[in-house]
């Protein structure tokens, strides 16, 4: 519901010929040459309907630099870097923007109004002291300090790629070893590669009024909401803070008191006295409150924490992808197809031949290099089928993103591309922010050497296990890539993930390492990703009129914060154990046992290996788009479909999606966005513009901050948890009563 994913997939437009933006689906609609109207209102569609009607294009000239912002920032940006290491470690893992926004706005608040000012002491004998008051708090707490102390703040908690941290997981929990200290900088180094990239491409990834970052529209309007003073914005404050109360008083009983409401299955509470082999069947296609226990079909979330989580999707095409997952794995499962019956239904670990767990620390030892004699005597590894498939719809949605790029969005790139030579581009908020300095483009570059420098630094000296040459491959494949991927991700609100392309040609370059393979894909991928970051928060900068260079220095300085908390090392004991708690390593387990299975490329993947359709699904799904693309030019609709609002890609992701993880929410993430996106946007879109995004993030930011707080003081953070007392809402197995294919607590 907080996600703003396109009502109907519209493919950006050129902007050299806007009114072919305009699309007619229902003939009771009002058309303008604006848009289409509903009830006197505009449904918010297209990036330009985002730029003319959903975002204010108000700029006051309040300062964005105060000491008051730099101070704020700094303080919730050393805790942020800390609190996003120790979530990525948690079962009940969270995103420190929304609270972190809210929290800062309360302190921004209380300062201006605490603390003296200037004007207390002016015309007084303490008017001496007046510079002093005005520098610490220059008066009232506005929405450009409040972004510029926001930025600061969220840059030092996501600057450090989780993938460093898979790296110290892996290596300390896999094979007892430790990485150097230094080896930390190439994570810093790939930060500000990314964001010297991104400032390079912003003309074609950042200033286009299609570029919207779909899922960073909340933020800007809780801090128009919460700064631009009106009737309207009053009301939508009012629902923001009741929309927030009202979740942090629910939260926490499908979280800790009454689990069984984050999977509400009638096919599991109906199976109590199933025999076993239908218990498991059950279990296998409609169980899903715990991770990997089974497909959750048709189950019901009402824990708003993994709601919020998965609803970013891309509507149709994602439901059609969700629709295909359950058909292909339960086929998959049933079927025995690549062995699937003699390994869990889902999981992400790899099995010998027999159903056991593989012998890993065996073939690749305390060296983390491959041993040809252990592994002929150990034998191959053996995945699940759904993982299996979950590579294969990875390769699926990678090919088709290069096609889609290139086949249906090639005008709009090459008239985009003129804009930025011509130095026209239309949007307004472009426009409106032209009154402020530009960075210059030496100052993208010079940061872009001096990541290299760094990177070369430790890539020589460190323990990362790769060749100056594979570095300089990862870094090429990172800018080869990222404009596709970012272009994709600013235009469909969530992109395609690219990470297996890296881990694939990080297994060709250093075969048999599965470190180094990690630390190939960490170079390439967090280049893209840190891109994205950057960019979002360009393109919020640009909504709220903060100048150019403010926001460069306050994502330098937010990265400068970064710091890391030593989970792994305090933690450790308890990742590795079975015990119940908060901690978990299911994604330092998942992402180790993908470098494992690519360090064994030859044998797993080659020609002559029993998972080649995964290197190979990245053609067939170039071809497949290229296809659907010649049959749009023939045909550009078959029956009441678009054949261009089909977006393979997103279909092809989200065929993988059920393969791991807690499935149960997905029939709510359903529910959610098709009253939000469809029914809101579509019949009601004055509430939609209004309120919908309000809404969505004080539920998010609510659901988040009680999460943080059970953690501290029940889910065991830091002292042994306190588990709520069984009872039928906490049974003692599966909290869905789907207690199949052994999943009992």
């Amino acid at each position: 519901m907080h996600n703003g994913i396109p009502l109907r997939v519209v493919h950006p437009v050129n902007d050299l010929n806007d009114s072919e933006a305009v699309q007619v689906e229902n003939p009771g609609d009002e058309i303008t040459a604006d848009g289409v109207y509903v009830n006197g209102e505009p449904v918010i569609t297209t990036g330009r309907d985002v730029s003319q009607f959903l975002v204010d294009l108000r700029d006051d000239g309040d300062p964005a630099v105060t000491f008051r912002a730099l101070f704020i920032g700094t303080l919730f940006g050393c805790l942020g870097a800390a609190a996003n290491q120790m979530s990525y470690f948690i079962s009940y893992p969270g995103t420190y923007y929304t609270y972190c926004l809210l929290l800062i706005y309360i302190m921004g608040i209380t300062w201006s109004r605490v603390l003296p000012r200037r004007s207390h002491v002016e015309g007084t004998k303490f008017a001496v002291l007046g510079p002093v008051l005005g520098f610490i708090n220059h008066g009232d707490f506005r929405i450009k300090e409040h972004f510029v102390a926001t930025l600061i703040a969220t840059r030092a908690s996501d600057a450090f790629d989780p993938n460093i941290e898979n790296i110290y997981a892996v290596e300390q929990l896999y094979y007892n070893t430790d990485v150097q200290v230094v080896t930390t900088v190439i994570a810093i180094s790939t930060a500000f590669f990314g964001c010297g990239l991104c400032g390079l491409l912003q003309p074609l990834i950042v200033n286009p009024s299609e570029m919207v970052y779909w899922t960073n529209l909340p933020v800007v309007s809780i801090l128009q909401s919460l700064h631009f003073h009106s009737a309207d914005n009053y009301i939508c404050v009012q629902l923001f803070w009741s929309a927030f109360v009202g979740m942090l008083l629910w939260e926490a009983i499908p979280a800790y008191i009454f689990p069984l409401l984050n999977g509400i299955n009638i096919f599991c509470l109906a199976s109590q006295h199933a025999p076993q082999d239908m218990q498991d069947i059950i279990t296998n296609l409609f169980g899903g409150a715990r991770s990997d226990e089974g497909l959750g079909l048709l189950s019901i979330s009402l824990d708003w924490q993994h709601i919020a989580f998965l609803s970013d999707y891309h509507l149709a095409n994602s439901w059609i992808g969700i629709g295909l997952c359950y058909i292909i794995l339960s086929i998959i499962y049933y079927s025995n197809i690549w062995n699937s019956k003699s390994f869990p239904m889902l999981s992400t670990a790899l099995f010998s031949l027999n159903g056991s767990d593989y012998d890993q620390p065996s073939v690749f030892g305390t060296s983390l290099q491959l041993n040809q004699t252990a592994l002929n005597e150990v034998g191959l590894p053996f995945m699940t089928g759904s993982n299996v498939w979950s590579y294969i719809a990875a390769s699926l949605a990678i090919g088709g993103l290069f096609a889609h790029c290139v086949c249906f969005w090639g005008p709009y790139i090459q008239g985009t591309f003129k804009h930025a030579c011509l130095g026209t581009q239309p949007d307004p908020h472009w426009k409106a922010i032209q009154r402020y300095k530009e960075v210059p483009y030496i100052w993208y570059i010079c940061l872009i050497i001096l990541s290299l420098i760094s990177g070369f630094v430790v890539v020589l000296t460190g323990k990362t296990a790769m060749s100056w040459y594979s570095y300089v491959v990862a870094v090429l494949l990172g800018l080869m890539v990222t404009p596709f991927a970012q272009i994709f991700r600013a235009c469909m609100g969530n992109g395609i993930d690219t990470s297996q392309l890296m881990m694939m040609i990080g297994a060709i370059m250093k075969p048999g390492n599965p470190v180094a393979i990690l630390f190939f894909a960490m170079c390439s991928h967090g280049i893209l990703k840190q891109s994205c970051i950057f960019g979002g928060n360009l393109k919020v900068s640009q909504y709220l009129k903060i100048p150019p260079q403010v926001t460069f220095f306050a994502m330098i300085w937010g990265t400068i914060l970064v710091i890391m908390a030593s989970i792994v090392s305090s933690k450790g004991d308890l990742l590795t154990s079975n015990e119940a708690s908060i901690w978990s390593n299911v994604e330092a387990q998942t992402i180790h046992n993908d470098a494992m299975t690519w360090a064994l490329v030859k044998q797993l993947y080659g020609p002559s290996g029993p998972y080649f359709i995964v290197p190979m699904a990245l053609l067939i799904g170039m071809i497949s788009v290229i296809i659907q693309w010649l049959i749009f030019k023939r045909s550009p609709r078959i029956g009441p479909v678009k054949v261009d609002n089909v977006i393979l890609p997103i279909i092809y992701q989200y065929s993988g999606y059920l393969s791991y993880g807690v499935t149960s929410p997905v029939t709510s993430v359903i529910l959610v966005g098709a009253i939000s996106q469809f029914w809101l946007r579509r019949y009601h879109p004055g509430w939609f513009r209004k309120y919908n995004y309000i809404l969505g993030l004080a539920l998010d930011a609510a659901s988040q901050l009680i999460i943080i707080i059970l953690s501290f003081t029940v889910f065991g953070l830091f002292e042994p948890s306190r588990p709520f007392p069984i009872w039928a809402g906490n049974p003692a197995g599966n909290s869905d009563y789907c207690n199949g294919n052994g999943h009992l607590a």
